[in-house]
Protein backbone atom coordinates (compact mmCIF):
# COMPACT_ATOMS: atom_id res chain seq x y z
CA UNK A 1 0.00 0.00 0.00
CA UNK A 2 1.07 3.60 -0.55
CA UNK A 3 1.85 5.05 2.83
CA UNK A 4 1.23 8.51 4.31
CA UNK A 5 4.30 8.06 6.35
CA UNK A 6 6.07 10.08 3.80
CA UNK A 7 -36.74 -1.38 -9.96
CA UNK A 8 -40.52 -1.96 -10.16
CA UNK A 9 -42.90 -3.32 -7.48
CA UNK A 10 -42.21 -6.96 -8.33
CA UNK A 11 -38.46 -6.59 -8.03
CA UNK A 12 -38.62 -4.92 -4.65
CA UNK A 13 -41.51 -6.81 -3.04
CA UNK A 14 -39.70 -10.07 -3.60
CA UNK A 15 -36.88 -8.94 -1.30
CA UNK A 16 -39.24 -8.74 1.68
CA UNK A 17 -42.16 -11.07 1.26
CA UNK A 18 -41.10 -13.91 -1.01
CA UNK A 19 -37.43 -14.73 -1.21
CA UNK A 20 -38.17 -17.61 -3.55
CA UNK A 21 -39.19 -15.14 -6.22
CA UNK A 22 -35.59 -14.04 -6.43
CA UNK A 23 -35.01 -16.84 -8.90
CA UNK A 24 -36.57 -14.46 -11.42
CA UNK A 25 -33.45 -12.31 -11.51
CA UNK A 26 -33.06 -11.40 -15.16
CA UNK A 27 -29.54 -10.03 -15.45
CA UNK A 28 -27.65 -10.83 -18.62
CA UNK A 29 -23.97 -11.14 -19.44
CA UNK A 30 -21.46 -9.05 -17.57
CA UNK A 31 -19.25 -6.94 -19.79
CA UNK A 32 -16.44 -4.44 -19.38
CA UNK A 33 -17.44 -1.47 -17.22
CA UNK A 34 -17.24 2.13 -18.19
CA UNK A 35 -17.41 5.06 -15.78
CA UNK A 36 -19.61 8.04 -16.52
CA UNK A 37 -19.41 10.77 -13.90
CA UNK A 38 -22.20 13.32 -13.72
CA UNK A 39 -23.10 16.18 -11.41
CA UNK A 40 -21.27 19.08 -9.81
CA UNK A 41 -20.24 19.23 -6.18
CA UNK A 42 -20.48 22.47 -4.25
CA UNK A 43 -16.90 22.37 -2.97
CA UNK A 44 -14.31 20.46 -4.98
CA UNK A 45 -10.55 20.60 -4.78
CA UNK A 46 -8.99 21.38 -8.19
CA UNK A 47 -6.27 18.80 -8.84
CA UNK A 48 -3.99 18.48 -11.86
CA UNK A 49 -2.98 14.89 -12.63
CA UNK A 50 -0.18 14.94 -15.20
CA UNK A 51 0.35 12.01 -17.56
CA UNK A 52 2.86 9.72 -15.89
CA UNK A 53 6.11 9.60 -17.84
CA UNK A 54 6.44 6.19 -19.51
CA UNK A 55 2.89 5.06 -18.85
CA UNK A 56 2.21 4.69 -22.57
CA UNK A 57 4.46 1.63 -22.54
CA UNK A 58 2.48 -0.02 -19.74
CA UNK A 59 -0.84 -1.83 -19.96
CA UNK A 60 -2.59 0.66 -17.68
CA UNK A 61 -2.82 4.44 -17.95
CA UNK A 62 -2.06 5.27 -14.33
CA UNK A 63 -2.91 8.97 -14.53
CA UNK A 64 -6.30 8.36 -16.17
CA UNK A 65 -7.29 5.82 -13.51
CA UNK A 66 -6.24 8.19 -10.72
CA UNK A 67 -8.15 11.08 -12.33
CA UNK A 68 -11.32 9.01 -12.71
CA UNK A 69 -11.12 7.80 -9.09
CA UNK A 70 -10.73 11.31 -7.71
CA UNK A 71 -13.52 12.79 -9.80
CA UNK A 72 -15.91 9.95 -8.98
CA UNK A 73 -15.47 10.67 -5.26
CA UNK A 74 -17.08 14.09 -5.70
CA UNK A 75 -14.27 15.75 -3.74
CA UNK A 76 -12.16 16.84 -6.71
CA UNK A 77 -12.35 18.37 -10.15
CA UNK A 78 -9.72 17.93 -12.81
CA UNK A 79 -7.42 20.63 -14.16
CA UNK A 80 -6.25 20.40 -17.78
CA UNK A 81 -2.72 19.00 -18.12
CA UNK A 82 -2.60 18.70 -21.90
CA UNK A 83 0.96 18.89 -23.23
CA UNK A 84 2.51 18.90 -19.76
CA UNK A 85 5.73 16.91 -19.41
CA UNK A 86 6.44 16.20 -15.74
CA UNK A 87 7.55 13.34 -13.55
CA UNK A 88 8.23 12.93 -9.83
CA UNK A 89 11.63 14.61 -10.15
CA UNK A 90 10.40 17.74 -11.95
CA UNK A 91 10.13 21.11 -10.27
CA UNK A 92 6.75 22.53 -11.36
CA UNK A 93 6.20 26.13 -12.43
CA UNK A 94 3.82 26.90 -9.57
CA UNK A 95 2.80 30.29 -10.90
CA UNK A 96 1.58 28.62 -14.09
CA UNK A 97 -0.47 26.06 -12.14
CA UNK A 98 -1.89 28.79 -9.92
CA UNK A 99 -3.07 30.59 -13.06
CA UNK A 100 -4.88 27.36 -13.95
CA UNK A 101 -6.50 27.47 -10.49
CA UNK A 102 -4.96 24.17 -9.42
CA UNK A 103 -4.58 23.58 -5.69
CA UNK A 104 -2.56 20.38 -6.07
CA UNK A 105 -0.49 18.66 -8.73
CA UNK A 106 0.32 14.96 -9.10
CA UNK A 107 3.19 13.81 -11.32
CA UNK A 108 4.98 10.51 -11.69
CA UNK A 109 6.56 7.88 -13.90
CA UNK A 110 6.26 4.21 -14.85
CA UNK A 111 9.39 2.25 -15.79
CA UNK A 112 9.78 -1.41 -16.62
CA UNK A 113 12.41 -3.18 -14.55
CA UNK A 114 14.76 -5.94 -15.68
CA UNK A 115 12.72 -8.57 -13.81
CA UNK A 116 9.56 -7.61 -15.71
CA UNK A 117 7.96 -5.64 -12.91
CA UNK A 118 7.04 -1.97 -13.19
CA UNK A 119 8.49 0.75 -10.99
CA UNK A 120 5.70 3.26 -10.31
CA UNK A 121 6.81 6.58 -8.83
CA UNK A 122 4.85 9.66 -7.79
CA UNK A 123 5.09 13.08 -6.19
CA UNK A 124 2.21 15.20 -4.93
CA UNK A 125 2.65 18.98 -4.82
CA UNK A 126 0.85 21.70 -2.90
CA UNK A 127 0.51 24.34 -5.62
CA UNK A 128 -0.81 27.06 -3.31
CA UNK A 129 2.19 26.85 -0.99
CA UNK A 130 4.63 25.85 -3.71
CA UNK A 131 6.01 22.85 -1.88
CA UNK A 132 5.86 19.05 -2.02
CA UNK A 133 3.38 17.12 0.08
CA UNK A 134 5.71 14.49 1.43
CA UNK A 135 8.66 12.83 -0.28
CA UNK A 136 8.55 11.05 -3.64
CA UNK A 137 7.13 7.53 -3.32
CA UNK A 138 7.87 4.46 -5.40
CA UNK A 139 6.54 0.94 -5.59
CA UNK A 140 7.50 -2.01 -7.77
CA UNK A 141 4.53 -4.07 -8.96
CA UNK A 142 3.85 -6.87 -11.40
CA UNK A 143 1.87 -6.01 -14.51
CA UNK A 144 -1.34 -7.46 -13.07
CA UNK A 145 -1.15 -5.01 -10.13
CA UNK A 146 -0.68 -1.81 -12.12
CA UNK A 147 -4.34 -0.92 -11.81
CA UNK A 148 -4.27 -1.55 -8.06
CA UNK A 149 -1.20 0.68 -7.83
CA UNK A 150 -3.17 3.46 -9.54
CA UNK A 151 -6.04 3.04 -7.07
CA UNK A 152 -3.58 3.18 -4.17
CA UNK A 153 -2.11 6.40 -5.55
CA UNK A 154 -5.61 7.86 -5.70
CA UNK A 155 -6.14 6.77 -2.08
CA UNK A 156 -2.91 8.53 -1.11
CA UNK A 157 -3.92 11.76 -2.84
CA UNK A 158 -7.42 11.61 -1.37
CA UNK A 159 -6.14 11.20 2.18
CA UNK A 160 -3.44 13.84 1.84
CA UNK A 161 -5.88 16.45 0.57
CA UNK A 162 -9.03 15.62 2.58
CA UNK A 163 -7.79 13.94 5.75
CA UNK A 164 -10.11 10.96 5.12
CA UNK A 165 -9.09 7.53 3.88
CA UNK A 166 -9.66 6.83 0.20
CA UNK A 167 -11.65 3.79 -0.90
CA UNK A 168 -10.40 3.33 -4.45
CA UNK A 169 -8.34 0.21 -3.66
CA UNK A 170 -11.28 -1.51 -1.96
CA UNK A 171 -13.49 -4.06 -3.71
CA UNK A 172 -17.14 -4.59 -4.51
CA UNK A 173 -19.18 -7.77 -5.01
CA UNK A 174 -22.29 -8.26 -7.11
CA UNK A 175 -24.31 -10.94 -8.89
CA UNK A 176 -25.16 -11.41 -12.56
CA UNK A 177 -27.01 -13.98 -14.63
CA UNK A 178 -25.98 -15.11 -18.10
CA UNK A 179 -28.36 -17.52 -19.75
CA UNK A 180 -29.04 -20.07 -17.03
CA UNK A 181 -25.77 -19.35 -15.23
CA UNK A 182 -25.37 -17.11 -12.20
CA UNK A 183 -22.06 -15.52 -11.24
CA UNK A 184 -20.81 -13.92 -8.06
CA UNK A 185 -18.26 -11.30 -9.07
CA UNK A 186 -15.53 -9.47 -7.14
CA UNK A 187 -14.28 -6.26 -8.76
CA UNK A 188 -12.32 -3.09 -8.11
CA UNK A 189 -14.28 -0.25 -6.55
CA UNK A 190 -14.59 1.36 -9.99
CA UNK A 191 -16.12 -1.84 -11.40
CA UNK A 192 -13.09 -2.86 -13.41
CA UNK A 193 -11.02 -6.01 -13.05
CA UNK A 194 -14.01 -8.21 -12.22
CA UNK A 195 -13.28 -11.86 -11.44
CA UNK A 196 -15.85 -14.59 -10.94
CA UNK A 197 -15.74 -15.88 -7.37
CA UNK A 198 -18.39 -18.50 -8.04
CA UNK A 199 -20.51 -19.72 -10.92
CA UNK A 200 -23.73 -21.68 -10.48
CA UNK A 201 -26.77 -22.78 -12.43
CA UNK A 202 -28.88 -21.77 -9.43
CA UNK A 203 -29.49 -18.21 -8.22
CA UNK A 204 -27.19 -16.48 -5.73
CA UNK A 205 -28.25 -13.36 -3.85
CA UNK A 206 -27.34 -11.06 -0.96
CA UNK A 207 -23.52 -11.14 -1.00
CA UNK A 208 -22.09 -9.55 2.14
CA UNK A 209 -18.41 -8.84 2.84
CA UNK A 210 -16.89 -9.92 6.13
CA UNK A 211 -15.28 -7.10 8.15
CA UNK A 212 -11.76 -8.26 7.23
CA UNK A 213 -12.59 -8.36 3.51
CA UNK A 214 -11.51 -11.99 3.16
CA UNK A 215 -14.91 -13.70 3.03
CA UNK A 216 -18.30 -13.27 1.45
CA UNK A 217 -21.53 -14.61 2.90
CA UNK A 218 -24.30 -15.14 0.37
CA UNK A 219 -27.56 -16.98 -0.25
CA UNK A 220 -27.62 -19.88 -2.71
CA UNK A 221 -30.59 -21.77 -4.12
CA UNK A 222 -28.60 -24.83 -5.19
CA UNK A 223 -30.42 -26.93 -2.56
CA UNK A 224 -33.69 -25.85 -4.21
CA UNK A 225 -34.28 -23.52 -1.28
CA UNK A 226 -32.38 -20.56 0.18
CA UNK A 227 -29.29 -21.59 2.17
CA UNK A 228 -26.34 -19.50 3.35
CA UNK A 229 -22.68 -20.07 2.52
CA UNK A 230 -19.49 -18.36 3.64
CA UNK A 231 -16.97 -18.12 0.79
CA UNK A 232 -13.23 -17.53 1.12
CA UNK A 233 -12.39 -15.08 -1.66
CA UNK A 234 -8.68 -15.89 -1.93
CA UNK A 235 -8.97 -19.70 -2.05
CA UNK A 236 -12.47 -20.17 -3.42
CA UNK A 237 -13.28 -22.57 -0.59
CA UNK A 238 -16.71 -22.26 0.97
CA UNK A 239 -18.79 -23.81 3.70
CA UNK A 240 -22.49 -24.14 4.31
CA UNK A 241 -23.39 -22.31 7.52
CA UNK A 242 -27.22 -22.18 7.46
CA UNK A 243 -29.37 -24.95 6.04
CA UNK A 244 -32.18 -25.05 8.55
CA UNK A 245 -35.76 -26.01 7.82
CA UNK A 246 -37.44 -23.51 5.50
CA UNK A 247 -35.75 -20.36 4.20
CA UNK A 248 -32.28 -19.18 5.27
CA UNK A 249 -31.59 -15.67 3.99
CA UNK A 250 -30.31 -12.08 4.37
CA UNK A 251 -26.88 -12.63 6.01
CA UNK A 252 -25.21 -9.64 7.72
CA UNK A 253 -21.85 -9.74 9.52
CA UNK A 254 -21.25 -8.51 13.05
CA UNK A 255 -18.36 -6.02 13.35
CA UNK A 256 -16.09 -8.66 14.90
CA UNK A 257 -16.74 -11.09 12.02
CA UNK A 258 -17.79 -13.92 14.34
CA UNK A 259 -21.56 -13.72 13.96
CA UNK A 260 -24.08 -13.54 11.16
CA UNK A 261 -27.50 -12.02 11.61
CA UNK A 262 -29.79 -14.07 9.37
CA UNK A 263 -33.48 -14.46 8.58
CA UNK A 264 -34.94 -17.93 9.18
CA UNK A 265 -38.44 -19.29 8.62
CA UNK A 266 -37.97 -22.58 10.45
CA UNK A 267 -40.25 -21.49 13.30
CA UNK A 268 -42.84 -20.00 10.97
CA UNK A 269 -42.80 -16.61 9.28
CA UNK A 270 -39.47 -14.86 8.76
CA UNK A 271 -37.59 -14.11 11.96
CA UNK A 272 -34.20 -12.63 12.87
CA UNK A 273 -31.56 -14.90 14.37
CA UNK A 274 -27.90 -14.70 15.34
CA UNK A 275 -25.56 -17.47 14.20
CA UNK A 276 -22.03 -17.95 15.52
CA UNK A 277 -20.10 -18.80 12.34
CA UNK A 278 -16.82 -19.18 14.21
CA UNK A 279 -18.10 -22.48 15.64
CA UNK A 280 -19.18 -25.25 13.26
CA UNK A 281 -22.67 -26.55 13.96
CA UNK A 282 -23.76 -23.59 16.08
CA UNK A 283 -27.43 -23.28 16.88
CA UNK A 284 -29.01 -19.94 15.89
CA UNK A 285 -30.40 -17.66 18.57
CA UNK A 286 -33.61 -15.80 17.87
CA UNK A 287 -33.36 -12.07 18.49
CA UNK A 288 -37.00 -11.18 19.06
CA UNK A 289 -40.35 -12.89 19.29
CA UNK A 290 -42.72 -11.63 16.61
CA UNK A 291 -45.54 -12.84 14.42
CA UNK A 292 -44.46 -10.33 11.77
CA UNK A 293 -42.02 -10.66 8.89
CA UNK A 294 -38.61 -9.44 10.10
CA UNK A 295 -35.75 -9.43 7.61
CA UNK A 296 -32.77 -7.56 6.05
CA UNK A 297 -30.77 -7.09 9.27
CA UNK A 298 -27.68 -4.86 9.48
CA UNK A 299 -25.45 -4.34 12.52
CA UNK A 300 -24.56 -1.00 14.04
CA UNK A 301 -20.83 -0.26 14.18
CA UNK A 302 -20.65 -1.09 17.91
CA UNK A 303 -22.32 -4.46 17.34
CA UNK A 304 -24.93 -3.81 20.03
CA UNK A 305 -27.97 -3.20 17.85
CA UNK A 306 -29.50 -4.23 14.55
CA UNK A 307 -31.53 -2.27 12.04
CA UNK A 308 -34.01 -4.41 10.12
CA UNK A 309 -37.19 -4.36 8.05
CA UNK A 310 -40.53 -5.46 9.48
CA UNK A 311 -44.19 -5.27 8.52
CA UNK A 312 -45.28 -5.30 12.17
CA UNK A 313 -46.87 -1.88 11.70
CA UNK A 314 -48.86 -3.01 8.67
CA UNK A 315 -46.34 -2.11 5.96
CA UNK A 316 -42.58 -2.57 5.54
CA UNK A 317 -40.64 -0.10 7.70
CA UNK A 318 -37.18 0.02 9.22
CA UNK A 319 -36.73 -0.66 12.94
CA UNK A 320 -33.89 -0.85 15.42
CA UNK A 321 -33.52 -3.36 18.24
CA UNK A 322 -30.77 -4.01 20.76
CA UNK A 323 -29.21 -7.46 20.87
CA UNK A 324 -29.78 -7.54 24.60
CA UNK A 325 -33.52 -7.42 24.06
CA UNK A 326 -36.31 -4.89 24.40
CA UNK A 327 -38.96 -3.61 22.07
CA UNK A 328 -37.93 -2.62 18.54
CA UNK A 329 -37.92 1.11 17.83
CA UNK A 330 -39.35 2.31 14.54
CA UNK A 331 -36.90 4.45 12.55
CA UNK A 332 -38.67 5.36 9.27
CA UNK A 333 -41.97 7.22 9.26
CA UNK A 334 -41.96 9.02 5.93
CA UNK A 335 -43.77 6.88 3.36
CA UNK A 336 -45.59 3.59 3.67
CA UNK A 337 -42.89 1.32 2.23
CA UNK A 338 -39.22 1.47 3.29
CA UNK A 339 -36.78 -1.43 2.90
CA UNK A 340 -33.11 -2.43 2.36
CA UNK A 341 -31.39 -0.52 5.19
CA UNK A 342 -27.66 0.21 5.00
CA UNK A 343 -25.70 1.97 7.75
CA UNK A 344 -22.65 4.11 7.11
CA UNK A 345 -19.59 2.81 8.99
CA UNK A 346 -19.34 6.10 10.91
CA UNK A 347 -22.92 5.66 12.15
CA UNK A 348 -24.10 8.97 10.76
CA UNK A 349 -26.25 7.86 7.83
CA UNK A 350 -28.99 5.36 7.07
CA UNK A 351 -29.60 4.60 3.40
CA UNK A 352 -32.69 2.71 2.30
CA UNK A 353 -35.16 2.25 -0.54
CA UNK A 354 -38.53 3.98 -0.33
CA UNK A 355 -41.55 3.55 -2.55
CA UNK A 356 -42.69 7.01 -3.63
CA UNK A 357 -45.64 7.34 -6.02
CA UNK A 358 -44.95 3.86 -7.33
CA UNK A 359 -41.21 4.46 -7.84
CA UNK A 360 -38.45 2.90 -5.75
CA UNK A 361 -35.92 5.57 -4.82
CA UNK A 362 -32.77 5.69 -2.76
CA UNK A 363 -33.07 7.82 0.38
CA UNK A 364 -30.41 8.86 2.89
CA UNK A 365 -31.37 9.79 6.45
CA UNK A 366 -29.11 11.63 8.86
CA UNK A 367 -29.76 9.61 12.00
CA UNK A 368 -29.01 12.40 14.49
CA UNK A 369 -31.56 14.79 13.00
CA UNK A 370 -33.91 12.47 11.13
CA UNK A 371 -33.61 14.63 8.00
CA UNK A 372 -34.09 12.70 4.75
CA UNK A 373 -32.59 13.41 1.33
CA UNK A 374 -33.79 11.73 -1.88
CA UNK A 375 -30.55 11.49 -3.82
CA UNK A 376 -31.60 9.85 -7.10
CA UNK A 377 -33.86 10.68 -10.03
CA UNK A 378 -34.20 7.04 -11.10
CA UNK A 379 -37.30 4.99 -10.25
CA UNK A 380 -36.06 1.44 -9.69
CA UNK A 381 -33.22 1.68 -7.16
CA UNK A 382 -32.12 -1.36 -5.13
CA UNK A 383 -29.71 -2.58 -2.45
CA UNK A 384 -27.63 0.42 -1.27
CA UNK A 385 -24.25 -0.18 0.36
CA UNK A 386 -21.84 2.40 1.85
CA UNK A 387 -18.18 2.80 1.04
CA UNK A 388 -15.96 2.04 4.04
CA UNK A 389 -15.19 5.75 4.54
CA UNK A 390 -18.94 6.56 4.65
CA UNK A 391 -18.61 9.15 1.87
CA UNK A 392 -20.18 7.23 -1.03
CA UNK A 393 -22.86 4.66 -1.85
CA UNK A 394 -23.15 1.90 -4.40
CA UNK A 395 -26.56 0.64 -5.51
CA UNK A 396 -28.23 -1.00 -8.45
CA UNK A 397 -30.89 0.67 -10.52
CA UNK A 398 -32.59 0.50 -13.88
CA UNK A 399 -31.61 2.77 -16.74
CA UNK A 400 -32.84 2.48 -20.29
CA UNK A 401 -34.48 -0.83 -19.46
CA UNK A 402 -31.32 -2.45 -18.07
CA UNK A 403 -29.90 -3.00 -14.63
CA UNK A 404 -26.83 -0.92 -13.83
CA UNK A 405 -24.48 -0.22 -10.94
CA UNK A 406 -24.28 3.35 -9.72
CA UNK A 407 -22.13 5.12 -7.18
CA UNK A 408 -23.21 8.36 -5.58
CA UNK A 409 -21.86 10.75 -3.02
CA UNK A 410 -23.96 10.76 0.14
CA UNK A 411 -25.46 14.13 -0.82
CA UNK A 412 -26.34 12.86 -4.30
CA UNK A 413 -24.33 15.63 -6.00
CA UNK A 414 -21.96 13.36 -7.93
CA UNK A 415 -22.98 10.05 -9.51
CA UNK A 416 -21.04 7.57 -11.61
CA UNK A 417 -22.53 4.81 -13.72
CA UNK A 418 -20.61 1.54 -13.65
CA UNK A 419 -22.58 -0.20 -16.36
CA UNK A 420 -22.09 -3.39 -18.31
CA UNK A 421 -22.15 -2.81 -22.02
CA UNK A 422 -24.89 -5.43 -22.24
CA UNK A 423 -27.05 -6.90 -19.54
CA UNK A 424 -28.09 -6.40 -15.97
CA UNK A 425 -26.26 -6.35 -12.66
CA UNK A 426 -27.68 -6.83 -9.17
CA UNK A 427 -27.00 -7.18 -5.46
CA UNK A 428 -23.94 -4.91 -5.01
CA UNK A 429 -22.05 -4.81 -1.75
CA UNK A 430 -19.06 -2.56 -1.00
CA UNK A 431 -16.20 -4.26 0.80
CA UNK A 432 -14.21 -2.91 3.76
CA UNK A 433 -10.76 -1.32 3.79
CA UNK A 434 -8.11 -3.89 2.97
CA UNK A 435 -6.32 -5.27 6.01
Amino acid sequence: MWSLADGDNRRTMKKIFSILLLVLLHASAWAQFRVEVSGVGLTQIPVAVATFKGEDSSTQKISAIVQADLERSGQFRGVDTTGVGLDETSRPDFSNWRQKNADALLAGSVNRLADGRFDVRMQLWDVVRGQPLGSPISKAVVQADLRLAAHEIADYVYEKLTGDKGVFSTRIAYVTKRGQNFNLWVADADGDGAQSALSSSEPMISPAWSPNGKQLAYVSFEARKPTIYVHDVATGKRRLVANFKGSNSAPAWSPDGKTLAITLSRDGGSQLNLLDVSVVGSEPRRIAQSSSIDTEPVFTADGRSIYFVSDRGGSPQIYRVGLSGGNPERVTFSGSYNISPALSPDGRWLAYISRINGAFKLQVMELSSGSINAITDTIADERPSFSPNSRMLIYSTQQQGKEALMTSTVDGKIKARLAGQTGDIREPNWGPFQK
